[in-house]
C-alpha cells in the first residue's frame, strides 16, 4: 500500500485489513514524511489537516493494524520477501 500525507484513506484501509482478517502480508509506505505541517504539497489532497493526517500517524496506524511499514519505497521488495518468509538471492 502506497499512500501520502493528508486524508484518511490509508488509515481506513489498514483498519479494514485488520478487521477483515486479511491472511496476506501487506507492506505499506507513506510519502511526504518530511513535509512541513500545514503546507500544500503539490495538490489539494496532500495537505496535512490534522494529527491523524501526518505520515507518522498513518505509519503508526498501519503498524498497529499489522502491516509491514517501510521508511522508503526502496525497502518494499526486501520487506515483502521477508513478510512472505522467502529468502532473498
Amino acid at each position: 500500500m502506497i499512500g501520502e500525507i493528508g486524508g484518511s484513506y490509508e488509515a481506513d484501509a489498514a483498519r479494514w485489513i485488520k478487521a477483515n482478517g486479511n491472511q496476506k502480508p501487506v507492506v505499506g509506505f507513506i510519502a511526504g514524511q518530511t513535509a512541513p505541517p500545514g503546507r500544500r504539497m503539490g495538490h489539494a489532497g496532500a495537505i496535512v489537516g490534522g494529527h491523524d493526517d501526518t505520515a507518522a500517524a498513518k505509519m503508526a496506524i498501519m503498524r498497529e493494524c499489522g502491516l509491514h511499514v517501510v521508511e522508503s519505497p526502496a525497502e518494499i521488495g526486501a520487506t515483502m520477501i521477508e513478510a512472505l518468509g522467502l529468502k532473498a538471492n
